[in-house]
């Protein structure tokens, strides 16, 4: 399917790697040009160099900033050009005992997690709205909906973020600007994985058993597994193209049945 992206120009934060690269490559491939970002330059330099490899022909270039200091956000910000399509993808999370976590753990969370995105559409939002045409898509969680009790940081940031997200949608009434939510569900990241290899070293299991072990145990899960930053990807490049337009102010589950509820 033609998703109708070529010439469209992207912007995807925290995608050197997981589900933001996941959606750099599928914007690529629909023929938009894309602006990956990540911490560090070698990162960036990387990303930049595989998606060139996997996309032949690829328009690709790299930002280098880490969304926890705002001061190289702006930097950032001031060196992008015209953005069509605007993916808030960075972010960051972890297990916490709740009563552990200290008050500069929660300002990283909110700086990265919320402001990351705040920041961003600040800036990017009007000039789409100036042009008559835009998409800005955030990447969720369903742990935003449902905020487990061991990554109440994480959670409740992502509820912060949803919050944001359906603001800002009201914002674009009645013209071509989109403003959605993607609500993932446990998905097999480079973090996630670093996360279930630490585990399994620990339990001495092999990794994929515990791997498998894991996803089981999701008691509301319909998926059964995990889920591929590709199936992530494939429903942000919908929501990032024209098919979508009808779609605005939107959260839409790639949960896999975690959550529950009919919406």
């Amino acid at each position: 399917m033609d998703l109708g992206l070529e010439g469209r120009q992207a912007f995807v934060s925290g995608s050197t790697r997981g589900i933001g690269y996941a959606v750099a490559r599928r914007l690529l491939v629909e023929g938009a040009a894309v602006t990956v970002n990540g911490r560090s330059r070698a990162g960036v330099d990387d990303a930049v160099r595989r998606l060139r490899a996997e996309v032949p022909g690829a328009r690709v270039d790299g930002l280098a900033a880490d969304f926890a200091d705002p001061d190289p956000v702006e930097a950032l910000l001031d060196s992008l050009g015209p953005v069509d399509i605007l993916v808030n993808n960075v972010g960051i999370f972890g297990l916490e005992e709740f009563a552990a976590v200290p008050d500069d753990l929660w300002r990283t969370y909110f700086e990265v997690n919320v402001m990351s995105a705040v920041r961003l559409s600040r800036r990017l939002i009007g000039p789409m709205l100036e042009r008559g045409w835009g998409r800005v898509v955030f990447v969720n969680s369903e742990s935003g909906v449902n905020v487990p009790a061991d990554m109440v940081p994480y959670g409740a940031t992502k509820a912060a973020s949803l919050a944001v997200a359906n603001g800002l949608a009201k914002l674009t009434r009645g013209t071509a600007v989109t403003v959605n939510t993607v609500l993932g569900g446990p998905t097999w990241s480079d973090g996630v994985a670093a996360a279930v290899e630490h585990v399994a070293g620990q339990s001495g299991v092999p990794v994929e058993a515990m791997r498998e072990t894991i996803a089981a145990g999701n008691p509301t899960s319909l998926l059964g597994r995990f889920i591929e930053p590709d199936e992530i990807a494939s429903l942000v490049g919908y929501l990032a193209s024209p098919l979508a337009s009808a779609t605005n102010g939107a959260a839409l589950r790639a949960d896999g049945g975690a959550l529950t509820g009919i919406l």
